[in-house]
């Protein structure tokens, strides 16, 4: 037994000061820097201190109302970024598990390729696809009568969500795809001896049987999408874009430490948006965890007697 300790120690203790590194401490240190303040003694003209303020800068971040519009940003994004995310990701997992795919390793890879890109090139090649004097695409847009800005206000929202699920639709379908691969191909043949049709597999059997994927990707997404920051800052240097230095609680937070110098807000801002996604990631564990405890105890169908198979067999 106390070998076995000593083993796991050994092993977990790389882990866990790798964890302490570069989790713990910065979320340490963030919390501390967002108690202070630096202040100019003066008229301006002396040197700088650092102020224990308490809660001030928690104050402020809140009581600014380009902040919370950020959090608004966010909401819109997650209705309307989450549920194409997952849907389009499942749709394209259940039509390469299906019987009538071909080519599923060339599709694969086609739609996974686009997640190879970093984040701020995507983000790149996509402000050309929106700029009107540049773009094919909008110019084709337009000689079709259709008339479209991409940097607008109403159209912001959905040009970031565009480049977003370009980026990550390939990554999530691949998860999608391998869940499905995992199951039982028994399970499936025993539908298809029932009389179930392609749809029936995919509603019936094929999405509650990945319902733990689904769970995993939807939390994930969450908090990713909590973290949105490349795609609208490169947005904001669009000719007359919509999006602003502030347009998410990130860019906010961004803003405050390198264009005002004021360490306290950036800081108090992430640990506010950090205690977001926690409070979502833990509302979401809750939910998805009591549907599977009331799954689990939902009672097994009765199985009919031997002697009734007996005699019906008779």
């Amino acid at each position: 037994m106390k070998a076995r300790t000593r083993a796991a120690t050994i092993l977990l203790t790389p882990f866990f000061l790798l964890f302490t590194a570069v989790m713990v401490v910065p979320i340490g240190y963030a919390v501390w820097l967002s108690l202070f303040t630096e202040k100019q003694s003066g008229l301006g003209f002396g040197g700088t201190e650092t102020v224990f303020t308490g809660l001030d800068n928690y104050t402020a971040a809140l009581g600014d109302r380009a902040f919370r519009e950020g959090f608004g940003v966010l909401l819109g994004y997650c209705l309307l970024y989450i549920p194409l995310l997952l849907a389009g990701a499942l749709g394209l997992a259940l039509l390469l598990d299906s019987a009538l795919a071909r080519a599923r390793r060339f599709f694969q890879l086609a739609l996974f390729l686009p997640h190879a890109v970093p984040g701020i090139i995507a983000a790149l090649i996509w402000v050309y696809l929106y700029t009107p004097q540049l773009s094919p695409v909008v110019q084709a847009m337009e000689a079709g009568g259709i008339g479209f800005d991409f940097f607008s206000p109403e159209g912001a929202l959905p040009s970031v969500v565009n480049i977003a699920l370009w980026e990550w639709l390939g990554y999530n379908m691949v998860i999608f795809y391998a869940a499905l691969q995992a199951i039982d191909r028994s399970v499936l043949e025993a539908a298809t001896v029932d009389g179930a049709g392609a749809w029936r597999i995919a509603f019936s059997v094929k999405i509650p049987l990945v319902k733990a994927s689904l769970a995993m990707v939807g939390l994930f997404t969450i908090i990713g999408s909590l973290q949105l920051f490349t795609e609208p800052l490169i947005l904001n240097k669009g000719t007359g874009s919509a999006v602003t230095s502030t347009w998410t609680p990130n860019m906010y937070a961004y803003t405050a430490a390198f264009d005002r110098n004021d360490y306290g807000l950036a800081a108090a801002a992430s640990v506010l948006l950090a205690l977001t996604a926690a409070l979502l990631s833990f509302a979401v564990t809750r939910v998805t965890g009591r549907r599977k405890a009331g799954a689990a105890r939902k009672p097994a169908p009765a199985r009919k007697p031997a002697t009734a198979r007996k005699e019906r067999t008779a």
